[in-house]
């Protein structure tokens, strides 16, 4: 064959090959459609998840292209977890903290009152058992979970008045969720779940005396400063608040491997990024809070602590003893994994941080 003839064959090849190639690459794509519990780009959690649709969709290669919508645009914010397990959408961003009316065991996953900080809580993941927990509790609902991201320490909240004692917290209209609404109302709170947006209004119209949401960045973008100044730490009842991808099990298991990789990786490699980020943000805005605002940092007294830590005791206690045999099995592996920490935090972190605000040049 002569080379002009070879190279027109050579030519005419390729193309044909090139044209069978390009279904088969375009069929290897797939649009995941993830769901939020958070107004759009809301910082830090509206924010973080859009990071996440982006990462996938990166270390995928294109092959997962993920588009968000926000709370409301498919499915309210606290139908996230339904819509993915039954398949309306693949994947979700949220909080473990809104699942309790499926479980009790779910709670523990993202935030435990006087419990794990936001390291502490991928270690116990990670290096406790948890993370086969995790799976073992929402397999049962179709889901395969991942921690994503954390708020660090939270805060006590926003209230009209002053907290000098624990009788003073009975009666008040409260925002909370997770695990600490349940320690808030065996000191009387009448608690309230409800986003952060509907907890401006309640605010706004006198229906909440008081209320959390999450720290000093997102709270101030929701403008709660606006209504009540007293703004209350430490938020003992979320020492952090772990963000977490759910996706939905089948379409999980269909992906190959590396793709399983890409998603497990995108949620694990924005972990830090989202909680030093968030770390970062608190700290400047609440410095804005307090020099522009005439918001009030005000601790809580010691007796209303140590009256919260014993009602919260009581919560875990509960959660030792539930039904669910799953339940207890997660609630031990999470008090195991605590006591190792908090035995040997006082040398460490604990120690830096005393050391650190005491009186001295620097």
């Amino acid at each position: 064959m002569k080379r002009r003839d070879f190279l027109k064959t050579a030519a005419a090849g390729g193309a044909a090959a090139a044209a069978l190639a390009a279904p088969a690459i375009a069929q290897d794509k797939r649009q995941w459609k993830m769901v939020t519990a958070w107004p759009k780009n809301l910082p830090g959690p509206g924010v973080a998840a859009q990071n996440l649709a982006d990462r996938i969709t990166a270390l995928s290669g294109g092959r997962i292209e993920v588009k968000l919508y926000a709370a409301g645009e498919i499915v309210p914010g606290n139908g996230v977890f339904d819509a993915v397990a039954e398949g309306t959408a693949e994947l979700y961003h949220a909080v473990p903290a809104y699942w309790g009316s499926k479980s009790k065991g779910i709670l523990l996953f993202g935030s435990q009152p006087f419990g794990l900080r936001a390291d502490e809580q991928v270690g116990w993941l990670a290096h406790g058992g948890g993370q086969a927990l995790y799976d073992e509790m929402y397999g049962r609902f179709g889901l395969k979970p991942f921690l994503c991201g954390n708020s660090g320490p939270q805060w006590f909240g926003w209230f009209r008045g002053e907290i000098n004692s624990a009788d003073d917290l009975r009666g008040l209209r409260y925002r909370t969720t997770g695990l600490a609404s349940e320690m808030a109302a065996k000191l009387g709170m009448a608690v309230q779940a409800m986003g952060g947006r509907d907890m401006f209004q309640a605010l706004q119209s006198g229906a909440l005396d008081a209320g959390e949401f999450i720290g000093p960045w997102s709270d101030s973008a929701l403008g709660y400063h606006q209504i009540v100044k007293n703004y209350y730490w430490p938020g003992v009842g979320e020492p952090s608040s772990a963000e977490e991808c759910a996706v939905n099990a089948k379409v999980y298991e269909e992906l190959p491997d590396d793709l399983k990789a890409a998603v497990s990786l995108a949620c694990e490699s924005l972990y830090n990024p989202v909680w030093t980020e968030y770390t970062t943000k608190h700290a400047q805005a609440l410095s804005q809070l307090v020099a522009s605002e005439g918001v009030q940092v005000k601790k809580l007294p010691d007796e209303v602590i140590v009256a919260l830590g014993n009602a919260a005791g009581e919560v875990i206690t509960e959660l030792r003893e539930d039904s669910d045999e799953l339940v207890r099995r997660i609630t031990e592996s999470f008090l195991a994994y605590r006591a190792a920490i908090v035995s040997y935090m006082p040398y460490a972190d604990n120690g830096q941080m005393n050391a650190r605000v005491l009186d001295y040049k620097y």
